[in-house]
């Protein structure tokens, strides 16, 4: 390394390191954290061009997705020449680029159980960029177990949150044990480049400040986004019991031969269903499920449409659920 090298590196801090809250012993710690970043998207760009550029010491990115030109307005770290790339690869080589001192793992992998705690386990911290309902509660859920905090966003459209659960505060489950959602995704409801930026450079401060160790801590706290008002809101959590029961996501391998399958796609999204047998409805019309004599696993692409039947099935007393993504 020569001088100009060693300038760089000794300086590459400055600006944060001067803060008396955070000094050197605050940047040493930074270089000695673990990040898991879920998602490589409109959130996660942010939250990695922050963490990385803060100097975070180690950051395990895990997304099974390849660019697409679709992606470009609201996700700056890929370029024209990605397109096609998979994302882990191509953000991880963008990354090293301005701060090689970071040490990320690229890993291209759709998240699901049979991975989630293992990943989450070799963090000090974890942050769900993802925007996946199913996503969301498999981290909340392997989280809460160890007790590491957890960083959660989603933007639809023009309003968007993020939030801090977990790390002995409530979970994602606390404080949302009944989802039942009407909507939709980017795809068809449409997501403004800037607001998702906002939330996601948000979720970047939110885990900045817990490896920090500011206080107060933000554990327990949601801050919402109106972009369309210009209009921030939010609310506390903290003290929120945890539901007595819950309704876990397996793995599509997990499903047995004598459950209840009930695929809620349309034919027009998915005119075979991986599961031989499986009932074929939706939503609304999953009240035409007879009582079951087992187990009911819904099926659906990203978990929402499973846990708004689920809520259906519960409120009629049916419990012995399971829920599938199949992405």
């Amino acid at each position: 390394m020569d001088r100009r090298d060693e300038a760089v590196v000794s300086n590459r801090y400055a600006r944060q390191t001067v803060l008396g809250e955070i000094g050197p012993e605050g940047q040493a710690r930074l270089a000695a954290a673990s990040v898991l970043v879920v998602g490589a998207g409109g959130l996660g760009c942010p939250v990695l061009q922050y963490l990385v550029g803060a100097g975070v010491g180690r950051v395990t990115l895990v997304d099974h997705d390849t660019v697409e030109v679709t992606n470009l307005h609201r996700q700056p770290l890929y370029r024209m020449s990605d397109i096609g790339r998979l994302k882990v690869e191509a953000a991880r080589d963008t990354l090293q680029g301005f701060n090689p001192e970071v040490q990320i793992e690229a890993r291209a992998e759709r998240l699901t159980p049979q991975n989630t705690a293992a990943l989450v386990a070799t963090a000090d911290l974890v942050v769900d960029a993802a925007d996946s309902f199913a996503v969301t509660y498999m981290l909340s859920d392997a989280c809460f177990a160890v007790a590491k905090p957890l960083v959660s966003a989603s933007v639809i459209g023009l309003t968007g949150y993020a939030g801090a659960f977990c790390g002995g505060g409530p979970s994602y489950r606390a404080v949302f044990p009944d989802v039942s959602i009407d909507g939709g995704t980017c795809d068809t409801v449409g997501v403004l480049g800037s607001a998702v930026a906002l939330m996601g450079s948000l979720q970047a401060h939110l885990a900045l400040h817990l490896l920090l160790g500011f206080e107060s801590s933000v554990l327990g706290r949601v801050v919402t986004f109106d972009a369309k008002k210009l209009a921030f809101g939010g609310f506390g959590f903290d003290g929120s019991s945890e539901p007595e029961a819950s309704v876990p996501f397996i793995a599509p391998e997990a499903v047995r031969a004598d459950d209840i399958v009930v695929d809620l796609r349309g034919l027009d999204e998915a005119p075979v269903s991986p599961f031989a047998g499986a009932r074929r409805l939706v939503v609304d019309t999953i009240e035409q499920l007879e009582e079951p004599s087992g187990r009911v696993v819904l099926a659906c692409r990203s978990g929402q449409r499973s846990l708004m039947a689920a809520d259906k099935l519960r409120a009629r007393g049916i419990t012995n659920l399971a829920l599938v993504a199949l992405g």
